[in-house]
């Protein structure tokens, strides 16, 4: 890795990050950067790889390719021992006290849908109140949705007022209150939800809490032993990792109790045609061969972080955040949406008289990639009174120049469709 040492910007502000090192980890900055820089601006979706993790992904289809947990041959035991490491690696990184505690999934929405299915199904009955916000994730509603209709329990929304913040949330509590599951950063304002408030609310009336971490666990420390949460899920695609890797961390007393989401190999220990008995956790969740070369490219891209430091990083994104919301502001046409007092590296907006599909493939043409949509947060549209927005999101790999890419882009598009 290069290093990552402070270097001042064009903007002559100082970052915490050498971003211009950075970007030499990651080969697609070099490969789509031709008459202008790369601008990638949508790493709330999906972040760039770095080659460290490629090469951690090649290494293990080079040379170690086989099954884990059932070869008694060498590179079979070496496929054992590098999954399970990564496992490791993802505990410390969480802070969480058992290794035991972290599950394999395919990402958030796998994850969620596990504790909604294999915890839900078995614990809500009629009556039973399941809490969440008004801003999640479709991943983090759709779920509990089904959960609802399914035992007959009651889904209670915490609304969220226009500046992107929870209304009133304490309010929503009550003895009948079963489980809280809800986002921690937003994907749409970059609201970081009060989880030190929360979370205590939710074990006052005795219910379980699950956090959907996607948003958070990339960009900023995320210790569960200290939040005290439940459950956490989050995916390795927004964090430099592969696509088709997840994490749900679970409290193990939780995980011996809940049922298995998905049967098959691997999550057994005992199987006759007449019945099975359940492996131990965390494999009886993993049924099946798992995500072996994209859990090992996770813990490679964890390596990662942690040798920049989550602290740094976090620093480094709430500067050029602040620097984004200067610059956007000053464009007298443009709304931005919400204004939360704690917030992420995302930046939701719209430009007057422009749908901002046509915005973000204007910019597209000047090497700037944005997102645009409605970030699988329909409600969240409705109640902006909006169709879809466009949306920044900014990395470790971000500066203050890609700031000024994206306006001047903006700019030019605006000047464009006069």
């Amino acid at each position: 890795m290069h290093d990552t040492s402070t270097i001042e910007s064009s903007a002559t502000q100082l970052l915490p990050l050498n971003v211009v090192n950075i970007r030499d980890d990651f080969p697609i900055f070099q490969n789509l950067s031709t008459d202008e820089p790369f601008t990638y601006l949508d790493s709330a979706a999906t972040s760039q790889t770095p080659r460290q993790v490629v090469e951690a992904v090649n290494e293990y289809y080079s040379e170690y390719n086989a099954n884990v947990h059932r070869a008694i041959y060498a590179v079979g035991e070496k496929a054992t021992k590098v999954y399970e490491l990564a496992r490791e690696k993802i505990s410390r990184f969480i802070g969480a006290e058992e290794t035991r505690s972290v599950v394999f999934t395919r990402g958030t929405t796998e994850a969620i849908n596990l504790v909604a299915y294999a915890w839900g199904r078995h614990n809500l009955k009629k009556g039973d109140e399941i809490l969440i916000t008004e801003m999640e994730h479709h991943s983090n509603l759709v779920p509990w949705q089904l959960a609802a209709r399914d035992t007959g329990a009651i889904l209670k929304i915490i609304p969220f007022r226009a500046d992107g913040i929870l209304e009133d949330a304490e309010t929503y509590f009550n003895e009948n209150t079963k489980i809280v599951s809800m986002i921690h950063q937003s994907n749409v304002f970059g609201t970081v939800n009060p989880l030190d408030k929360i979370i205590p609310l939710a074990k006052n009336v005795g219910a379980v809490t699950l956090i959907d971490a996607a948003q958070s666990v990339p960009h900023f420390p995320v210790d569960v032993s200290f939040l005290e949460c439940d459950f956490l899920a989050f995916s390795g695609h927004k964090m430099l990792g592969p696509t088709g890797v997840g994490v749900l961390y679970g409290k193990p007393a939780l995980l011996e109790k809940m049922e298995p989401f998905l049967a098959g190999g691997e999550m057994i220990q005992t199987v006759t045609l007449e019945k099975s008995t359940w492996n131990d956790v965390p494999w009886k969740f993993e049924a099946g061969t798992p995500n072996i070369a994209q859990a090992i490219g996770l813990g490679s891209a964890v390596d990662y972080l942690s040798e920049i430091g989550m602290d740094t990083i976090h620093d480094h994104e709430t500067t050029v955040t602040k620097y984004a919301l200067e610059k956007l502001n000053e464009i007298e046409e443009l709304t931005i949406y919400g204004n939360p007092p704690e917030r992420g590296g995302v930046v939701t907006f719209n430009v007057q008289d422009i749908h901002p599909h046509d915005l973000a493939q204007l910019l597209d043409r000047d090497n700037v990639a944005i997102r645009a949509g409605h970030h699988c947060a329909q409600p969240v549209m409705e109640k902006l009174d909006v169709t879809a927005t466009a949306r920044a999101s900014f990395y470790l790999y971000n500066d203050l120049e890609d700031v000024d890419r994206l306006v001047a882009a903006v700019k030019k598009s605006m000047d464009f469709l006069r």
